[in-house]
């Protein structure tokens, strides 16, 4: 594990996100909350916000951090069946949160996917990728490739109902 003990704490951000391929029926369930399971997003926006907080006992040599903050939005677009999971994850600490971001957006995926299922097993998940990090000695880095529109208001809250309208 890296010593961080005389690293700065700083303020440190991370975003990352997750793609879910579905028919555009299946999106529609999961937009009306109404799948045999219930709230599909409601339950992967708690377990997104859970795999973050629990990262450092999932990844190997991950340090445990103080995260101030994690915010889990959803996108998507009904037409092609696509929608995007992203992942805001915040602290004051000693070492970034790319990890805690990065799997807060792959385990709120597979939230999803664990909800749906009985409607379709074909869902694939795809582009879990870091979108941009913030603090630390390297300072903020954005993903030069264009990522694709969020829909929706910028910053739903967290208990929102219905994140896609």
């Amino acid at each position: 594990m890296v010593d961080v003990s005389l690293k700065p704490e700083t303020v440190r951000e991370a975003v990352a996100h997750a793609v879910l391929q579905m028919a555009p029926r299946t999106l529609r369930l999961v937009r009306a909350g109404n799948t045999p399971k219930g709230d599909v997003l409601g339950v992967a926006r708690t377990a997104g916000i859970l795999a973050a907080k629990r990262t450092h006992e999932l990844i190997p040599l991950c340090h445990p951090l103080r995260i101030t903050g994690v915010d889990i939005h959803f996108a998507g677009d009904v037409r092609r069946g696509r929608l995007t999971v992203e992942a805001r994850v915040r602290t004051v600490d000693k070492t970034g949160v790319e990890m805690e971001a990065l799997t807060a957006a792959s385990i709120a995926a597979l939230a999803v996917y664990d909800m749906v299922k009985a409607v379709e097993k074909g869902v694939t998940i795809t582009r879990v990728q870091l979108l941009e990090k913030s603090g630390g000695k390297s300072g903020l880095w954005r993903r030069t490739r264009p990522r694709p529109p969020r829909a929706g208001h910028p910053r739903s809250k967290l208990g929102s109902r219905h994140p896609l309208q």
